[in-house]
């Protein structure tokens, strides 16, 4: 267990209210009962759909999520604790503790992580320590319930780019109007989404996200528009969904070309006469909600393969919005770069690396295929490893992925063969992504298969496959 504050007496000090989630009740239980044992109030949740809805119930000190869960993972949870800026300090638990594992969770706003089998009193400590932590931040005399800001999301950059589609904001924002937000994975559709919300009217209202690629097509349905007690295998309890959540308010759907064609056609209803009816149930239902979704894909050409509803499209595209890939303004690189230095040295209470001329070169230079994203990533993983310490070039060069030269140089080496190319490229793309094979190929554009086949010819051993449960 990594702890960010010093060991301190048990949480028998801070009690506070606390949420517990995990898919499996008896661990869920487990955990409630030793906090409880601490002086804490604890509410059981066996999902992060149903974490999120107590949220809009009442305000937490602190929240104790498991990693791995059906449908939404704790990290996914963490996100959306995040965007929607909840008060409330975050602990993981996880049976899976790693490097990647930690820097996501602490990116996203986790105070720190827990790992399985752990003994009770570091549970009651570390939740004690989150508790105190949350509530010297707040300033004297607030609590969580009211300490919550509703300011703009920060847009970092002074592009020509950036300050034209912050223009376009303040014309969209005001407006009831749907809103398509476009642009590659990475780029930040979602901020510019929360900066649509935080510039309206509604700002006050709630705001709701759904990451479509998460669910299956039935678990979307239920998630979308709720479900009665019984309606399926496994509806022990009515559930109410993201748009009856967030009436009044602002839902987003992130990445909505994953939803099922069929369900399209109820999504397709709820925009044009704004009702709907819960799985399992003949009840009409009616909500007033601002729609905003997100794609990195081209969905005049969905359209056209027969994957996404026409109509559909020319709903949700009433007022297009599209976000710029960071190589077309990498103007903005050394601004981003001191941003996630700032909020990274903020998060993990140490001094961030510096980097020398070569590296602010190198990061100037580079095409960014993971765009902001890959960038963040990247200057969160110094600042984890490197802290404090003079970074060059070299330092850098292992995590980028290898790609087109710049205009001045050769834009490819003088006599090496097409086969040490490609060897080449794969390997920087496999380590880029820490070995993990699925992504490899899905970066470079190939099967998995091939890429296995590849590798299989440059001498790489399979890797072994672990079988136990995750937790």
């Amino acid at each position: 267990m990594r702890n960010i504050l010093p060991l301190e007496p048990p949480a028998l000090s801070a009690p506070g209210r606390v949420m517990v989630v995990d898919d499996y009740l008896p661990v869920c239980e487990s955990m409630a009962d030793v906090l409880r044992a601490a002086g804490h109030e604890v509410v059981c949740c066996s999902s992060a759909a149903e974490a999120l809805q107590n949220f809009e119930c009442g305000r937490f000190d602190c929240l104790v999520t498991d990693l791995k869960m059906p449908g939404m993972s704790g990290i996914d949870l963490i996100i959306q604790v995040e965007q929607r800026r909840l008060d409330v300090q975050v602990v993981m638990v996880t049976a899976h503790a790693s490097v990647t594992t930690a820097v996501e969770a602490m990116r996203h706003g986790a105070f720190d992580y827990i790992e399985k089998p752990f003994k009770v009193d570091q549970l009651e400590r570390l939740v004690g320590q989150a508790i105190r932590h949350g509530r010297m931040r707040r300033p004297e005399g607030t609590d969580a319930a009211t300490s919550v800001p509703h300011e703009t999301p920060m847009m970092i950059g002074s592009s020509a780019v950036m300050q034209m589609l912050r223009a376009r904001i303040v014309q969209i924002a005001p407006t009831p109007e749907t809103v398509l937000i476009t642009g590659e994975s990475g780029t930040g559709k979602e901020l510019v989404a929360q900066a649509v919300h935080a510039a309206s009217d509604r700002r006050s209202r709630p705001w709701v996200s759904l990451n479509c690629p998460v669910l299956s097509a039935q678990l979307m349905e239920s998630e979308l528009f709720g479900h009665e007690k019984g309606a399926f295998t496994g509806a022990e309890a009515q559930r109410v969904g993201r748009f009856e959540t967030a009436d009044g308010g602002t839902l987003l759907l992130d990445e909505v070309t994953e939803i099922d064609l069929r369900l399209q056609a109820k999504l397709l209803r709820v925009l044009q006469e704004r009702s709907f009816e819960r799985v399992g149930s003949c009840q009409t239902r009616r909500v007033d909600v601002r729609v905003l979704a997100t794609t990195n894909r081209d969905l005049l050409e969905e359209v056209s393969a027969g994957r996404f509803r026409e109509d559909l499209y020319f709903r949700l595209a009433v007022v297009p919005l599209h976000v710029p890939p960071l190589r077309e303004r990498r103007e903005d690189v050394p601004e981003l770069v001191e941003h996630f230095f700032r909020r990274a040295a903020q998060r993990l209470g140490r001094n961030p690396p510096e980097l020398d001329a070569s590296a602010r070169q190198l990061l100037a230079d580079y095409h960014w295929p993971g765009n902001v994203r890959e960038l963040e990533n990247i200057i969160t993983r110094l600042s984890v490893l490197e802290p404090g310490k003079c970074v060059a070039a070299d330092d850098l060069r292992r995590w980028l992925i290898a790609g087109p030269a710049p205009a001045d140089e050769p834009e490819l080496p003088v006599g090496i063969s097409l086969e040490e190319m490609e060897r080449k490229l794969i390997e920087a793309t496999l380590e880029r992504f820490g070995g993990h094979r699925a992504k490899t190929a899905q970066a470079l554009g190939i099967g998995l298969r091939t890429l296995t086949g590849k590798l299989r010819q440059y001498g790489y051993a399979p890797r072994e496959r672990s079988y136990s449960k995750a937790g």
